[in-house]
């Protein structure tokens, strides 16, 4: 490797001169604080002597067999158009620390990568010349990941760079590891403004570009300003065009293939060891002062043992705080006789995430009061999950949860009106007790496909492959006074994941106990093993 200066040295010698400390150094112009770093020729060319060859192993992802599939239906559905997915990059948390990266799920979906890999990178589906081997071959598109290189001892970014630096941040993968893990064509990012650029016009025979434009606004740019100068300058009919390719790629993940569904059930489990450790830490944590946060620690720790993280903001809400539908600060006290509403899911390395609540009455037992409405809750679910057959829609679904519910309020002489007039489009009165929704797809987004078409989402018919979650609940807050008092302050919900197959739906969480009896028999046993 060659010891000559490179511009890049330059620019960091330059950068850290720039940010010394100095009594007459501007304020705007002190950037750079946390540390000082080492400058001068020597300290470069020590750096880069003396380490270890070694490269990371890498192996192809289980994800990358089911890629050239997901690619060939995506560049079908736009061909002779350059289709851009990026990544997307770290967001920053405070001054320079930024949150742990996630990949936009439109790119992890498209080349099988999760955690925290690909930080910047592009993914680009270019269309085939119709003339070429792969375009007679019935192919649409090639196509190309553009990502950094590795950063290694090699190069001054090693340790200059706290973003790719290998110094910093341990080796990762680079071009010849990506191509690798995915099967997938690799360039330097550097590249990535003339390959996009390349053939695009309004003319004949010329090439569109559509970007997911939400995720990486220097990319998104990049195509904007290729597609006013060449033909498209109408920044909303730009815009529409991309939100096409937003809309299909939501509902290209409608349908689970095989690994999905793998990686799903993976989920799953690890979720259930987190309610196990939460509710081992229950006993102890009773009474305390934000012993919703203790709770929440343990299963938020399980989720980063077995997972990458958890897949979305735990909910751990005792008593008043359970019928709070997004209760997400988790500084109550979980008291002795509450109910306790835990939603949790845990996010598994491929970024595929289960979506769990289960209720649990904090004494270990049900009151008969506490399960009088717990089994209302149940009984709605069941009948949610019957009413989910191949060929019915989210609305057979939350038509039957919502009539259990109505009944039931009826019952307890909370409803105003007739259970007919309430299941009404004029009445609604239950949903005062039931707002949201009792449904939604599940996979790589805990909402998942969720810029779909009201039409292919809503109104469409449920196939085989599809997962989502039935989650009925009842929410009586604390300041109702419509209701007794003995209701206020309790809430419950019960929400488990189901897939569609040809025979029927399946309860994926099925290992999850959910009954009373075996509720109470689970946090028993959880009680007994924390002693």
């Amino acid at each position: 490797m060659s010891d000559v200066v490179t511009e890049k040295d330059k620019e960091y010698e330059a950068e850290e001169a720039k940010n010394a400390p100095g009594a007459d150094q501007p304020m705007k112009d002190r950037v750079n604080n946390r540390s000082l770093r080492p400058l001068g020729e020597a300290f470069r060319d020590f750096m880069k002597t003396g380490w270890d060859a070694s490269e990371p192993e890498v192996a192809p992802l289980e994800s990358s067999k089911f890629i050239p599939e997901r690619l060939a239906k995506l560049g079908a559905r736009f061909p002779g158009e350059r289709i851009v997915i990026p990544a997307g990059q770290p967001k920053v948390r405070n001054n320079d620390c930024d949150y742990m990266f996630r990949p936009d799920t439109t790119f992890a979906y498209y080349t099988g990568l999760g955690m925290d890999y690909e930080a910047g990178a592009v993914l680009v589906l270019n269309p085939t010349d119709p003339d070429s081997p792969e375009a007679k071959a019935g192919q649409t598109h090639v196509a190309e990941l553009f990502v950094a290189p590795r950063a290694d001892y090699h190069t001054a970014d090693f340790f200059m760079n706290a973003h790719y630096g290998e110094y910093w941040v341990g080796p990762r993968a680079g071009l010849k590891e990506l191509a690798a893990m995915t099967g997938l064509e690799t360039h330097d990012i550097a590249q990535l403004p003339d390959a996009l650029g390349k053939d695009v016009g309004a003319e004949a025979g010329a090439v569109r570009v559509r970007v997911v434009h939400d995720t990486d606004p220097q990319v998104t740019s990049m195509v904007e300003n290729l597609r006013e100068a060449n033909g498209f300058p109408d920044p909303d009919a730009n815009a529409a065009a991309d939100d096409k390719l937003k809309e299909f790629t939501s509902e290209a993940r409608m349908t689970k293939d095989a690994y999905e569904v793998g990686e799903m059930r993976k989920a799953i489990d690890a979720t259930k060891h987190g309610f196990d450790r939460l509710l081992e830490n229950l006993p102890a944590a009773l009474d305390k002062p934000r012993s919703e946060r203790i709770l929440e620690g343990a299963f938020n720790a399980v989720s980063r043992e077995l997972g990458n993280a958890v897949g979305y903001d735990s909910i751990v809400a005792s008593g008043p705080h359970a019928p709070i539908l997004h209760w997400m600060r988790n500084t109550g006290v979980v008291r002795r006789g509450d109910m306790l509403l835990v939603d949790a899911g845990v996010e598994v390395d491929s970024l595929y995430t289960a979506d769990i609540t289960r209720t649990f009455p904090t004494n270990g037992k049900f009151t008969d009061f506490q399960k009088r409405l717990y089994e209302a809750v149940l009984d709605s679910q069941q009948a949610g999950f019957e009413a989910a057959k191949v060929g019915a829609t989210y609305s057979d679904i939350h038509h039957a949860c919502m009539r259990v519910i109505a009944e039931r309020l009826h019952e307890w002489g909370l409803l105003p009106v007739s259970v007919e007039e309430s299941l009404s489009p004029e009445g609604q009165q239950h949903r005062r007790w039931l707002a949201c929704g009792v449904a939604h797809h599940l996979g790589l987004d805990v909402h998942d496909c969720a810029q779909a078409r009201f039409e292919a989402y809503q109104g469409a018919p449920i196939r085989p492959g599809m997962i989502f979650t039935i989650e009925p609940g009842l929410y009586f807050r604390d300041n109702d006074l419509l209701i007794p008092p003995e209701y206020r302050g309790i809430g419950i919900r019960i929400e488990d994941d189901v897939l569609m197959t040809e025979h029927g739906p399946e309860w994926l969480s099925a290992g999850i106990p959910k009954r009373p009896a075996d509720v109470e028999e689970w946090m028993a046993d959880c009680a007994a093993k924390a002693r």
